[in-house]
């Protein structure tokens, strides 16, 4: 009998360990997505050819006053290579230095350092523009979405003549991708919109890879109506972290050709769900806490079947990551109640323990991790601290006709098994 070696990453090492052929239900090879060899090029050929709409030069006249709005330091985003071709493309419009704001949108993160704001933004754009973060205690309310979110916008992106979002695109547990109107909503908004928008996840079809009856997505488009969005400039990255394609216009059409991109390189074939998925984030720096490695363990939700079980697993030297994560699972004593409350809204809105909760409607969970036993039980999930038991336990409870899919970094790609009978 044939064994197959397979290697994923753990904190700053990794974990070796083997299956038989038998064993596997298919080789997980995703398509090669390379950066361009230019990306500064990348960015300004999109800026050139917008998408649903006409270059910034024929929509912005001198004097405008810009914002432009940007992810946070979580994201992957390479603000400091996107904003000197889109800085430049401005001032050709005769837009002005001093007209021009940066704005981190960091919704309901952390507020940053003025020096995690100069590596974001770059030496010279920090040093030439005004850059700042957003503030949920300085909000305007420019309307209501059809779900009834208030849209309460940082005053100096609503109060701007001119808006322009950049972000990447990936997959996203709930809104189906990241990008887009997301930088409004939830980049820039406050307490009250976040809590209202995040009570839409609980709908079935707010997840990863789908747009069209995604209420969180809606509500993302809706909220950037409201708001106004002259611009978007969103790029997808390869493995690496570079710009592999950019896409610029119209927030809504810019973002769909983005999506399109990414599902044709991103989006990856299963002939059945799987029994059991073994599934990492990639180890360090990916996989520091379980905040970080939920979205991983959202993708493996996607390849694996009812009843079945993913093995997850990630270092979490930080443990839970977040106190309001944590928080979220305080004085839950069963799963039902888990799922009553998550599904009632009796608890404040979470992602992080969405996913989770998703995730245990529809499989059991092993986490191999160096969080505590006690700890990981208190979010309903199996405790191991040894990858190679929990594989040996998986398949003595699934039986020896089932089969295993390895997600080596799961929150890279998206499984859509083709039959799932």
């Amino acid at each position: 009998m044939a064994r197959r070696a397979f290697s994923i990453g753990y904190g700053k090492g990794q974990i070796d360990f083997e299956l038989d052929d038998t064993q596997l239900l298919t080789d997980f090879v995703p398509d090669a997505l390379n950066a361009e060899t230019d990306e500064e090029k990348t960015v300004i050929k999109a800026l050139a050819e917008p998408i649903g709409s006409l270059p910034i030069p024929e929509l912005f006249s001198p004097g405008d006053t810009v914002a432009i709005v940007t992810c946070d330091i979580t994201r992957a985003c390479p603000t400091s290579v996107i904003l000197p071709p889109l800085i430049q493309t401005l001032n050709e419009a005769g837009i002005r230095d001093e007209d021009i704001t940066v704005v981190f949108a960091i919704g309901s993160h952390h507020r940053h350092t003025e020096e995690e704001m100069r590596m974001m933004a770059g030496e010279e754009i920090y040093n030439r523009v005004h850059t700042i973060d957003s503030d949920p205690e300085d909000t305007v309310c420019v309307g209501l979405t059809s779900s009834g979110t208030p849209v309460n916008i940082f005053s100096a992106v609503a109060q701007a003549d001119r808006r322009i979002l950049i972000g990447n695109i990936e997959y996203h547990p709930f809104a189906g991708y990241t990008g887009g109107g997301e930088a409004i909503l939830p980049g820039v908004t406050d307490w009250e919109s976040l809590e209202a928008h995040q009570r839409l996840m609980a709908d079935p079809f707010a997840r990863a890879g789908k747009i069209d009856g995604n209420p969180v997505r809606r509500d993302i488009e809706e909220s950037t109506d409201l708001c106004g969005c002259d611009h978007i400039l969103n790029v997808v990255l390869d493995p690496e972290g570079r710009i592999a394609q950019a896409f610029a216009g119209d927030h809504r059409k810019a973002h769909r050709a983005g999506c399109a991109f990414l599902d044709r390189h991103s989006k990856v074939k299963l002939p059945r769900e799987a029994d059991i998925v073994i599934a990492s984030s990639g180890g360090n720096p990916y996989d520091t806490s379980l905040y970080q490695i939920t979205s991983s363990l959202d993708m493996a939700n996607h390849a694996v079947k009812q009843g079945g079980i993913i093995i997850l697993a990630g270092e979490c030297a930080d443990h839970f990551g977040d106190l309001a994560f944590e928080d979220w699972f305080d004085g839950i004593t069963s799963q039902m109640a888990l799922h009553r409350e998550f599904a009632e809204g009796e608890h404040p809105g979470n992602p992080q323990a969405a996913i989770i909760v998703r995730t245990l409607a529809k499989a059991d969970v092993f986490l191999v991790s160096d969080m505590p036993d006690e700890a990981v039980r208190s979010a309903f999930m199996n405790p191991y601290h040894d990858l190679d038991q929990a594989i040996i336990d998986a398949f003595a409870r699934t039986g020896a006709r089932a089969r295993a899919v390895v997600l080596a970094k799961a929150d890279r790609y998206l499984p859509e098994p083709e039959n799932n009978t």
